[in-house]
């Protein structure tokens, strides 16, 4: 299932011609980056844009974050199941029988993809946490909660800063996989983002995969900037 360390690509482009133009891209790159579909290109443009970026040769993490009662999960995950994705998602916050539905709902194949949950945002900082959401505790404290959860449920692990990804795999295992967005490049503007590292930082602490959207997809030579996550992160091969 697991391969080694990897850079997933956002896709965060508001519909096909965008993001079709930026894959055009890497025609010249030595690698076709693993990317990640979104909510706002999914829903605009359907189940049918995985099919198409799969055909291209693309892994794919199918950013969805699905969250509802277990019944509806389980079936919204069957239907996924037959886009091709290599990764799903769900919220953690949605407990642990409806992570365990999920399991169940992509189940059946001779192999179901990457099924991973969202700890927190790594837009939510403490006191977000804290005062607007009444979530107790630190925010270390609650992904690891949410990972021990995930990981109970069957899942294959989460997604959380890199900031929390060492303390993860000393208490989940190695084997368990740390999904982590929020990363810049040194001295880069962080955006919206609240806890956040460059790429040599979150392969420093173990991170499995990054997720880099706005460093690689505004930048003005993309390709230059996503091989250079590959040799911070993954240690130097493109």
């Amino acid at each position: 299932m697991y391969s080694g360390k990897d850079v997933i690509v956002a896709l965060d482009f508001p519909n096909a011609e965008k993001t079709f133009d930026f894959l055009k891209k890497f025609g010249r790159s030595s690698r076709k980056p693993f990317v990640k579909i979104g909510m706002e290109l999914f829903y605009s443009e359907g189940p049918e844009i995985v099919r198409k970026i799969k055909e291209q040769g693309h892994k794919i993490f199918l950013d969805l974050k699905l969250h509802d009662i277990p019944n509806t999960v389980k079936g919204g995950m069957k239907s996924l199941r037959s886009l091709g994705a290599d990764m799903l998602n769900l919220h953690a916050a949605g407990g642990i029988d409806m992570m365990k539905a999920a399991v169940e709902g992509l189940s059946g194949g001779e192999t179901r993809p990457i099924l991973i949950a969202v700890t927190q945002l790594t837009s939510i900082s403490q006191e977000k946490m804290n005062n607007e959401l009444l979530i107790s505790g630190s925010v270390g404290e609650v992904v690891l909660h949410y990972a021990k959860n995930a990981k109970s449920a069957g899942l294959d692990g989460v997604v959380c800063s890199p900031l929390e990804a060492q303390k993860i795999h000393s208490e989940a295992g190695r084997e368990f996989l740390t999904v982590t967005p929020g990363i810049r490049f040194s001295g880069d503007d962080t955006g919206d983002q609240a806890r956040v590292t460059d790429p040599l930082k979150a392969r420093e602490l173990g991170s499995d995969y990054i997720v880099v959207g706005r460093p690689v997809t505004k930048a003005e030579d993309p390709i230059a900037a996503y091989e250079r996550c590959v040799r911070e992160f993954c240690g130097g091969a493109k």
